[in-house]
């Protein structure tokens, strides 16, 4: 493995400053691939995705390829118009940046992934019952088994459960989660609260609450 190249896969060129920033930031060397033909390229030590246009079928097909290669990380760059649909693959050692983010926190994402840091601290992991919330990679677990949800899902849940046994309007959760500039109804939560409902199991269920006329309340 290249320990100081990066595969850059994007189908644009609007992210190309964005990647660049890690040679000025950190000295890598990135090289640029496109999502459908990614085969000949050269050793390198994280793929930097642009998920623009990319299906989630196909950003499956992605990680299994970096598994096969000896589980390379992936770093995948989500805007909001590409965000609410985005699914990781749960197995996958992977993570996500919006492209807003400084070269700051993009340089301390990609040396977390590729372990040149700790890959989180004791705070980053949240237990309650058989689940384990770890913040710092944005994946969740049953009893050990990674739970496949989409990053909204992961985002709505993780907010409830790192703010226990308050009552949070739809609303604020609207603001909170998808952000102040989302234009969709209320009724997204209810459909999203359904579903992390139906993946986390009864157990972890129970303790998302119904707050009639209200929102939603995680109970500790």
């Amino acid at each position: 493995m290249a320990e100081n190249s990066i595969l850059f896969m994007a189908r644009t060129t609007r992210f190309n400053d964005f990647a660049r920033t890690l040679v000025d930031a950190a000295g890598y060397e990135v090289v640029l691939a496109t999502p459908d033909s990614p085969n000949a390229v050269h050793d390198f030590c994280l793929l930097l995705l642009d998920a623009d246009g990319v299906r989630n079928d196909r950003i499956e097909q992605i990680a299994k390829w970096l598994d096969d290669r000896g589980g390379i990380p992936m770093l995948v760059i989500a805007d909001e118009e590409t965000l609410p649909g985005l699914h990781l693959p749960a197995h996958s050692h992977s993570d996500f940046i919006c492209p807003t983010a400084s070269a700051l926190e993009l340089e301390t994402r990609v040396r977390r992934l590729v372990g040149q840091e700790d890959s989180f601290a004791a705070d980053d992991v949240l237990k309650v019952d058989n689940m384990v919330i770890n913040l710092a990679t944005y994946q969740v677990y049953l009893d050990d088994e990674p739970v496949d949800l989409t990053l909204m899902e992961y985002s709505l849940l993780s907010f409830l459960a790192t703010h226990p046994n308050r009552a949070y309007s739809r609303e604020v959760l609207l603001h909170r989660v998808w952000g102040f500039e989302y234009c969709g109804g209320t009724r997204t939560v209810d459909v999203h609260i359904r579903r992390i409902r139906s993946k986390v199991g009864p157990q972890i269920a129970a303790h998302i609450t119904t707050v009639r006329g209200v929102g939603y309340l995680f109970k500790d």
